[in-house]
């Protein structure tokens, strides 16, 4: 049985176990809780802990062996542009779907308490700590704008460097390299942690949670999916010209470990690797796009911010006009960047929204239980957009083996 196999094979035993578990009342006791979340937890540490060098130096290995740097700056702006246009779709075709459906708890809410009182950083804040002041607590914290930021000058100074730069720039190609082998060895025991992280989630949050916030549930549901399919698949086929049928079955790996995960940064290592290895994108603007995309690419988090506004607003019986939705298209996508690397991004992401639009941010309350749910759907829409972004942009600087990606 290959990988992928083992790993959707673990996923349904641990969510079919857990569901079960927890509707029969089993096994809820703190003690047993707190087990079974240690090797899920560990195989997350295993994943973040390889995040920082693996886009270290596959951004510099990268970017020091490009004929021009500055094709660099043309990369960078495509990438950012194509980002932020989906991140809009995205939360466009959330708030057209969310009138549609109309979702919403048809009663009074009262005496909710606020759940969230930290306030989103601003936006200037945000562009000044792109530059590190320490390179090594940017490293230490892994904050990846600041490692991106700081590769992208290394290597670019690499390249400037025409003489005694071989034997360094063999070192960085050979760590580069021992670190994607890395993964590799990660990757055996990944059916097992994505077993014990389902399983612990749907013993916690149990399978009825769903149907108590149904129509919100599957209202985020049908809009990731069809951002899914037809936006990045749209994309792919008048862009990229790109069979989507064969992309879709090469990134399942790595929205297999996205789903399980449930977070973007974490599935860095697997999705750079998948790009280059499987999709065909040169390692020149795979090492620049996937890590950017993970920071600053919220397509599925711009959905739920969509959906739980209207949510939100027809809960508490406020009617929003033309120019509230246009503001929440905005807010929401540059919010994406605004927020990048901030830990709980969605929820102050969406803390943001509610106040643009004069919503109570009481209203979170109400959705924040499902919520875990949800997000381990749109990291995996999130990294499939970074894959998507980064094969158009290889396809129009002409980075890209199309026979590969439609073999």
């Amino acid at each position: 049985m290959d990988l992928s196999k083992k790993i959707f094979l673990a996923l349904g035993i641990g969510f079919f176990l857990g569901s079960l578990f927890n509707y029969l009342g089993v096994m809820q006791e703190k003690f047993f809780i707190d087990f079974i979340e240690i090797p899920g937890s560990l195989f997350i540490s295993s994943l973040k802990m390889l995040i920082v060098p693996v886009v270290f130096f596959s951004i510099v290995s990268g970017v020091s062996n490009l004929s021009n740097v500055s094709t660099l700056g043309r990369i960078g702006t495509i990438s950012v542009i194509l980002y932020l246009i989906t991140t809009c779709i995205a939360i466009t075709l959330a708030l057209i779907f969310s009138n549609i459906i109309d979702p919403g708890i048809k009663k009074n809410i009262t005496g909710l308490e606020t759940v969230l009182k930290q306030e989103a950083p601003a936006l200037k804040d945000v562009i000044i700590n792109i530059v590190p002041s320490n390179i090594f607590k940017a490293f230490t914290e892994a904050n990846m704008l600041q490692v991106i930021f700081f590769a992208l000058i290394f290597g670019i100074t690499l390249n400037l460097i025409k003489k005694n730069n071989v034997k360094l720039k063999d070192g960085i190609l050979l760590l580069n390299d021992l670190f994607l082998k890395m993964i590799e060895v990660i990757m055996h025991i990944a059916p097992y942690g994505v077993f014990f992280l389902i399983f612990k989630t749907f013993l916690t949050q149990g399978f009825e949670t769903i149907f108590e916030l149904g129509e919100y549930f599957f209202t985020v549901l049908l809009v990731l999916i069809i951002h899914l399919i037809f936006t990045y698949g749209g994309l792919l086929l008048i862009l990229g010209k790109i069979n989507i049928f064969k992309f879709f079955s090469k990134m399942k790996n790595s929205m297999l470990f996205a789903f399980s995960t449930s977070s973007s940064a974490a599935t860095i290592p697997v999705n750079l690797k998948t790009v280059e290895e499987n999709l065909g994108v040169k390692k020149s603007v795979a090492s620049f796009t996937v890590p950017l995309g993970a920071t600053i690419n919220m397509d599925g988090t711009a959905i739920m911010q969509g959906v739980a506004t209207v949510f939100i607003a027809n809960t508490y019986g406020i009617d929003l006009s033309v120019a509230d939705f246009m503001s929440v298209i905005l807010v929401a996508t540059l919010a994406s960047i605004g927020t990048a690397g901030v830990p709980g991004v969605g929820l102050i992401m969406l803390t943001m929204v509610l106040n643009q639009v004069g919503l109570p941010v009481e209203g979170i309350a109400l959705i924040i239980g499902i919520d875990r749910i949800l997000d381990m759907t749109r990291t995996a829409v999130n990294v499939t957009g970074d894959a998507t972004i980064s094969c158009i942009v290889a396809k129009i600087e002409k980075k890209l083996d199309l026979k590969k990606i439609n073999s």
